[in-house]
């Protein structure tokens, strides 16, 4: 385990096994380096299983103040984690919660939102929309003629630039929250290929490769710095290049 930065809400993955939750952390501290992220995985003795000192001891590592979001893998990770929640004292207890959420896909999108600095409420929300991607059919369609020639499109009061996906492991988790670190300081909606650029879930699921053709949208002209923004970031490979 290893703390954050103070202020920053801390996440703790709780597994029957020591070596996913491990692998958990080592995953997610690709996308969140200054977030407190603890493993809470196996039993005191190594076996499978959970434990509640290891449960305890975890949520005390990984609080700043800010409050800690806890994933579990199966049930009775969830049974350990209630009970080591009655026991700890008040104040720490109360800005704890326990998300239920798919432990990879919630821990990654919460981690993200931990790094930025957002509070539990929405680092809880970022965990929760791992149930389940929406599509986003909102997003105006590509830039045609001259516009779209040129890379970049102005439709009606929007703004989008076409750039290509130059990364030779495509957007793949470490890039994807870059991007959407980035996006998450806009004021205005930005989608990437229709997907909203402040979700993580929703530009993985994209699953774009080297060469890829991303489209970069706002329906707001107002947006278009933001849009610049991120079509820079990508045309740069995240710093990969």
């Amino acid at each position: 385990m290893s703390g954050g930065a103070q202020g920053k809400v801390g996440l703790v993955f709780v597994s029957h096994s020591s070596q996913i939750a491990a692998g958990l952390v080592e995953l997610a501290r690709q996308m969140a380096p200054t977030t407190a992220l603890a493993p809470a995985g196996g039993t005191d003795d190594g076996r499978i299983g959970t434990s509640f000192d290891l449960v305890s001891t975890a949520i005390v590592a990984a609080d700043s103040g800010s409050g800690v979001v806890v994933l579990c893998d199966l049930g009775s990770a969830i049974l350990t984690t209630e009970t080591a929640l009655d026991f700890l004292d008040d104040e720490l207890r109360a800005r704890v919660r326990l998300v239920d959420a798919p432990l990879v896909e919630g821990g990654v999108a919460a981690s993200v939102a931990a790094e930025a600095g957002d509070p539990l409420d929405a680092v809880v929300a970022a965990a929760e929309s791992a149930r389940g991607v929406p599509v986003d059919d909102s997003s105006a369609g590509p830039p045609t003629g001259e516009a779209q020639q040129a890379g970049t499109g102005t439709e009606a009061s929007g703004y989008s630039r076409r750039v290509t996906l130059v990364n030779a492991d495509g957007l793949h988790a470490r890039p994807a929250a870059e991007l959407v670190k980035l996006a998450a300081t806009f004021d205005h909606r930005v989608t990437v290929n229709g997907a909203d650029a402040k979700s993580l879930l929703g530009i993985m699921s994209l699953g774009l490769t080297k060469g890829a053709e991303v489209e970069i949208a706002t329906d707001d002209v107002a947006g278009a710095a933001e849009v610049d923004a991120l079509a820079e970031l990508t045309a740069s490979g995240f710093g990969e290049h």
